[in-house]
């Protein structure tokens, strides 16, 4: 098999996201090498690496781009203006970098938690947020955001008091309010993994006791449940309208009355949780090999 080099894409690690197990990433190195790729890890922002010497450039967990934003489309810009082939696909990981994405899903039909957007310069009101969503608990986070940056839980008592910080922070950035949807406690939060477009596994994250986050480096829970039919057919008609030529898609979502609604959909550097379901490195590995256009 003759393959060129492939660039798995990393961050360079000052500890800032140390909760976030690299695990995957070694696993994922150690079974493409052993099935005979030529892959290397390569840190995105490193001024020294010669992007044009790889086959394939694969987004795997750039993990600071959205500390690094203005850094990060600069650089997608360069490997577009080279020529690179990159996966997912330049045009959208743009696109999904900023979660006013969400508009355009539910434009497509699709439904997302509601949402109130707020853009920069503008001013939270924290009165006017908590009448438009109908709820007695509010989430406010950045639209270019991860791993709860910056992200708020509020009732109408703390986002009055916090609602001097969330303006400073507005200056800088946009945001936006949704409400905190008490079905992410009760039931937890799905997440459904698609590789080329095709279904691989899902995983449903609940929250740790007192906390309203599931992302598992801030103590959420994993399970492995069979998803309902229904949340299956919505999160793959999502990947089939927004992941189109996407190596990877994770479309996380919560069910709300019988239906799945969007909270976000991970095309950049999401967690895949290979682990958590047997074959699914394999799976990945000929998403990739369908990629680069050979067999194995």
């Amino acid at each position: 098999m003759n393959i060129q080099q492939i660039a798995l894409i990393t961050y360079f690690n000052t500890g800032n996201f140390s909760g976030i197990s690299d695990q995957e990433n070694d696993d994922l190195y150690t079974y493409l090498t052993e099935k005979g790729l030529s892959v290397s890890y390569q840190i995105w922002d490193d001024p020294e690496v010669d992007w044009t010497k790889f086959e394939l450039i694969i987004l795997k967990s750039p993990w600071d781009y959205f500390d690094k934003i203005d850094a990060f489309y600069a650089w997608l810009d360069k490997l577009e203006q080279l020529g690179c082939r990159v996966l997912n696909p330049v045009q959208t990981v743009r696109w999904n970098a900023d979660k006013r994405y969400l508009k355009d899903i539910k434009d497509k039909g699709h439904k997302i938690v509601p949402t109130v957007w707020l853009e920069k310069g503008s001013k939270f009101n924290p009165a006017e947020a908590f009448a438009a969503l109908g709820s007695e608990k509010i989430i406010v986070k950045p639209s270019v955001s991860g791993g709860a940056k910056n992200t708020f839980a509020l009732t109408p008592a703390a986002a009055e008091d916090e609602a001097e910080s969330i303006n400073t922070l507005l200056q800088q950035e946009a945001f936006l309010v949704q409400p905190f949807v008490e079905e992410i406690k009760t039931k937890g939060e799905w997440s459904f993994l698609f590789f080329n477009g095709e279904y691989s596994h899902t995983v449903l994250k609940t929250v740790k006791p007192g906390d309203f986050r599931v992302q598992h480096f801030f103590g959420g829970t994993i399970h492995t449940p069979e998803p309902p039919a229904v949340l299956l057919e919505a999160a793959h008609n999502i990947a089939d309208d927004f992941a189109q030529g996407c190596l990877y898609a994770r479309v996380d979502g919560v069910e709300i009355n019988g239906e799945l609604h969007l909270m976000e959909l991970e095309l950049i550097e999401p967690f895949l949780f290979m682990a958590t379901s047997e074959g699914a490195v394999e799976r990945y590995y000929q998403a990739v090999l369908e990629h680069l256009q050979v067999t194995a």
